[in-house]
């Protein structure tokens, strides 16, 4: 069962700063027993993989943190700490990757469910028997429901990054964890900035990779070769 979420949903307005629980305690109402929040990042980068979190909420599982917003609202020096309190605070944490070549072999929507499906199926393998779980999934598109490989439904929702606690909990998860590989792969290919960019198209990266080429990390199908002719102005 895939969809977005009904009417009677709550709906955060655009000006509201902070996210909440209603949505989750609401799905919970309608019969389920854990909402499974779901977030990607690194969809648009050049290298590095593209990941995807996903952090389980139920009722019992006491406040959350103080700072959970989306991670491209957090301050990059805080992600790593709240990444921390989130895996306190619920445990039941996972982050899935799909690498470059799982990208330029099946592109990236695939992969982001490559990705997602890693994450939610560790998450599954832990629940107790007789957790009945939804996932709520970030955006307005539902890429996820035809590659999950047990029927969990999924609902998605438009800004659940911004006002759903489970899915900015998944983004912050994902952020940390993708930022931690990318500085690890910046030791390896000092002459890219990994560690500055994260893979992404920066002016920075686009000079290295003029200067010095593709290496293994890069999404092929990503990178026009168009961009990497250097201007003759």
């Amino acid at each position: 069962m895939a969809g977005q979420l009904p009417d009677n949903l709550p709906r955060s307005p655009v000006t509201a700063a902070l996210p909440h629980l209603k949505v989750e305690q609401r799905l919970i109402v309608q019969g389920f027993s854990v909402v499974i929040g779901v977030d990607e990042v690194g969809r648009g980068a050049l290298a590095g993989p593209v990941s995807v979190g996903a952090v389980a909420w139920w009722p019992g599982a006491g406040e959350p943190p103080v700072g959970i917003r989306d991670s491209k609202l957090v301050p990059e020096k805080s992600r790593d700490g709240l990444a921390a309190s989130v895996k306190q605070w619920v445990s039941l944490v996972a982050v899935g990757h799909a690498e470059p070549d799982e990208i330029d072999r099946n592109g990236i929507v695939p992969a982001l469910g490559v990705a997602a499906v890693r994450a939610v199926t560790e998450l599954v393998g832990r629940f107790a028997e007789g957790t009945t779980p939804i996932v709520l999934l970030d955006g307005s598109q539902d890429w996820l429901s035809a590659v999950l490989p047990a029927p969990i439904p999924v609902v998605t929702q438009v800004k659940a990054d911004r006002d759903c606690v489970s899915v900015a909990a998944a983004s912050i998860v994902a952020k940390a964890e993708r930022d931690s590989l990318m500085r690890r792969f910046a030791a390896k290919h000092p002459a890219y900035g990994f560690d500055s960019h994260k893979g992404y198209g920066s002016a920075r990266h686009m000079e290295a990779l003029r200067e010095h080429g593709l290496t293994a990390l890069h999404r092929r199908s990503f990178v026009h070769p168009q961009r990497l002719v250097a201007s003759s102005d």
